[in-house]
């Protein structure tokens, strides 16, 4: 598809029906592939045709044609984890893009002379759209009307001011608009928008593109250097050296290589994060990044807007407070109906005084539309003056003391407020407000959301800093705040004081916890300096003065009636608007993150255990020491099976960098131990003159007793629940023992011969020595002490 040619649409009336028709015909509508989905063929070839499955699958051909099938149980269960993943993902993908529609932004367009809210990917070309405050634009276009229209390129260009536009300017899909509003023409949809050529370019879908599935690669690839010379080693031992039968060797080989290989760990990761995703999904929460599931774990810093997020959607005028003797609230009152109906989009604080005032119909000569970063409007209507309307610090910068303390008190009391002030001239963007007369300060009221100080007390005990960011005034922010329970509320702070550096910006950020008059700029700064402490942070926002705070932010929460654009960017949709689902949503990405590490400790210690079997086998030049089918068993029994239900129950620790470090040391010690404890029952069985077989039976013992107290110390704290996992596991393995056809289908038995209580006795002082080991290592592996800030304390009530 090409740029669209000029064309004459006329902008009252829009594309045709037939035009449309003929140009969706043609293909030159706004659909191009969403890069955070796939397919069901794109998930399938993802979880079937990687490395290491063909390598197994390889090995398990090898092995289906050299030994019984019962060594060959790995390889079914590899096909079983392959099927399970596909479906979760499946199952996670189709949720998702359920939600996506709810919380897609769906553009206004003319058709017919009519507006229209339709999908995204509707748009055509030609189109006619409409424009305003925290739209999102979709479509590459040329403006045809401004009014005071301001677009935000931040996203594309890393420009931070806004861009004026007007008529005939471009404006560029994945903008936004942050004041006025305007009409433009699509001239480029699809893949020839330039957010199309985009997303084109960031195709590639990454399920968990995070630590810790990096550290999960990072340490299979390690591995993966290791097969190859140890399966020769392996294989040149007991073919040559051990001078065993060539299918022997190529059992024991290849038993050697495959349970080296954590490939369960990488399945068992991907599924944890598809089915928090659903569960997310069911409590109206939308993942729009996966990453966001481990973020949520980790984060140790939330800083919430106060309108939308503290306290409940919409606004009622309070009060009107005129500041002249010779001006009543009968005669402000058609003003501020003037003022709030000349918005083509107005904002919540507009729309509460439209609700309250009625317009008298006057003519607009001019206007400067608000802006979050200018904090004001203003109008002019000709024969009836000239008004400005905002923030009473800016507006009234140069008002009377007694006027900016009528305002400080009316915020005291939790209201917004806003100063009337009447202007010699309509004031521009660019002008600064002097030489304007206070008529009026008007009380908004604004009420806290009834779960809001269960919500941030909640954080406070997870030990999250709790953090209110607001563009309103900072004693208006406190008050919600303080009756909200954020520490430090009663001391708020007026950002317009605060340093632009980031550097210089840490300190004041880290000493207080509610802030007033914040700009968009300055929201991105503060969460650039709590970055610079090392602080994980989260950001919730509704507004377009929040977009950059949110795409800075480690993970950017929208509220589902947010504008457009924020939801464009967050990680994160709450699509019922309910800040109190947070606590739920933190506990889900603890859960999945904890337990996750939890099970990486048994599935590491497997590979360990798995490298120093082979490297003994391949050095001494001795048998095997266990058939295949004896580490599928121990593997199912102490790894795959419980690690499954590990993976999906409750965990409340926050997930902290270094994942890699504490799982190894823990899992290296357990894993020697298994190994040392498993040979020396095989030696010893052999040393007293029993068949290998035997041999082999009480290494396999062993080596589950010894598995099975890893188990136990990876589980803590243990509850009934995971005791009683971990007991059903030991009740499958004596059930293998002594019922006759599973005993002699795994070939493993317990007798009454002398190595059978070598191999009970190895098995127990091997756990006594896993325990010591992790008293031992739990001094490196636990989170160390964080210092209390005095910001974070809760206040003495």
């Amino acid at each position: 598809m090409t740029p669209a040619t000029e064309v004459m649409v006329n902008p009252q009336v829009g594309l045709t029906a037939p035009e449309v028709a003929e140009r969706v015909a043609r293909g030159e509508v706004n659909a191009f592939p969403d890069p955070r989905s796939r397919s069901l063929g794109d998930i399938v070839r993802a979880n079937t045709f990687t490395w290491f499955n063909g390598l197994i699958g390889t090995l398990w051909v090898i092995m289906l044609l050299v030994a019984p099938i019962q060594d060959s149980l790995f390889g079914f269960v590899i096909v079983a984890n392959t099927a399970i993943g596909i479906i979760q993902e499946y199952r996670a993908s189709r949720t998702l893009a359920k939600l996506a529609v709810i919380g897609e932004a769906r553009p206004t367009v003319r058709r017919d002379g009519q507006d229209l809210s339709v999908p995204k990917d509707a748009v055509v070309l030609d189109d006619i759209v409409l424009l305003a405050v925290g739209d999102q634009l979709v479509v590459d276009g040329v403006v045809l009307r401004s009014e005071g229209l301001e677009i935000d390129e931040s996203l594309l260009t890393g420009e931070a001011d806004p861009v004026d536009k007007v008529v005939g300017d471009q404006a560029m899909s994945g903008s936004f608009v942050v004041a006025g509003s305007g009409v433009y023409r699509a001239t480029r949809v699809g893949a020839e928008s330039f957010a199309g050529r985009l997303t084109e370019q960031a195709k590639d879908f990454n399920l968990t593109n995070s630590e810790l599935r990096t550290a999960i690669n990072g340490f299979i690839r390690a591995i993966s250097f290791l097969l190859v010379p140890v399966g020769v080693l392996l294989l040149w031992s007991q073919l040559v050296r051990a001078d065993l039968p060539f299918d022997e060797a190529v059992r024991g080989t290849i038993a050697g290589i495959v349970t080296m290989v954590p490939e369960g760990l990488v399945l068992l990761t991907s599924i944890a994060m598809a089915v928090s995703v659903i569960r997310l999904a069911q409590k109206r929460v939308l993942v729009q990044d996966m990453p966001a599931v481990e973020v949520l774990a980790r984060v140790d810093t939330i800083c919430v807007d106060k309108t939308g997020t503290l306290t409940e959607p919409g606004m009622r005028v309070q009060k009107v407070v005129p500041l002249s003797r010779d001006m009543t609230t009968d005669a402000v009152a058609p003003v501020l109906g003037a003022v709030a109906a000349s918005a083509a989009s107005p904002n919540p604080t507009l729309q509460a005084v439209a609700e309250e005032f009625r317009s008298p119909g006057w003519s607009v000569l001019g206007l400067t539309p608000f802006s979050s970063a200018r904090k004001w409007s203003a109008v002019d209507f000709g024969e009836h003056g000239a008004w400005v309307l905002g923030a009473p610090e800016i507006v009234g910068a140069d008002a009377p003391a007694e006027v900016r303390q009528e305002a400080d008190d009316l915020a005291g009391t939790g209201a917004r407020v806003v100063l009337l002030a009447r202007a010699g001239q309509l004031p521009s963007v660019d002008d600064v407000l002097t030489a304007l007369t206070p008529v009026a300060l008007v009380a908004i009221s604004q009420e806290l959301r009834p779960d809001a100080a269960q919500t941030v007390s909640y954080f406070l005990d997870q030990d999250v800093t709790v953090k209110v960011i607001s563009g309103d005034n900072a004693v208006t922010v406190g008050a919600i705040a303080q009756e909200a329970g954020v520490p430090g509320a009663d001391h708020p702070v007026d950002a317009r004081d605060l340093p632009d550096d980031p550097q210089d910006l840490a300190q004041p950020i880290d000493d207080a916890n509610v802030f007033g008059r914040v700009t968009p700029l300055q929201k991105q700064q503060m969460v650039e300096a709590l970055h610079l402490h090392d602080s994980t942070v989260a950001m919730t926002g509704d507004g377009v003065n929040d977009v950059l705070a949110l795409k800075k932010a480690d993970l950017g929460i929208a509220m589902g009636s947010g504008s457009g654009a924020t939801r464009a960017v967050a990680q994160l949709v709450l699509l019922d608007d309910r800040w109190s689902v947070m606590p739920s949503v933190v506990a889900e990405g603890r859960r999945v993150l904890g337990n996750i590490e939890r099970v990486s400790d048994v599935f590491l210690t497997k590979t360990s255990y798995s490298v120093v079997f082979s490297l003994f086998t391949g050095i001494f030049a001795v048998a095997f020491p266990f058939l295949p089918r004896h580490l599928t068993l121990v593997s199912a029994l102490t790894i795959g099976i419980p690690g499954f239900f590990l993976a999906l129950m409750p965990n409340t620790e926050r997930f902290r960098p270094g994942f890699l470090r504490r799982v190894l040391l823990f899992a290296i010690p357990s894993g020697i131990i298994c190994a040392a404890s498993a040979l020396v029952s095989y030696t010893v069985a052999l040393w007293v003159g029993e068949p290998l077989l035997a041999a082999q039976s009480a290494a396999c013992i062993t080596l589950f007793i010894v598995a099975i107290g890893v188990l136990l110390m990876s589980a803590r704290p243990l509850n009934a629940l995971r005791i009683g996992i971990v007991a059903l596991m030991i009740a499958m393995f004596l059930a293998v023992l002594f019922i006759p056809f599973l005993s002699t289908f795994f070939a493993v038995s317990l007798g009454p011969e002398r190595y059978s209580l070598v191999a009970i006795g190895a098995g127990f002082v091997g756990v006594v020595l896993v325990w010591l080991a992790a008293l031992i290592t739990d001094h490196w592996r636990r989170p160390p002490a964080r210092t209390t800030r005095r910001s974070t304390r809760r206040p003495v009530r």
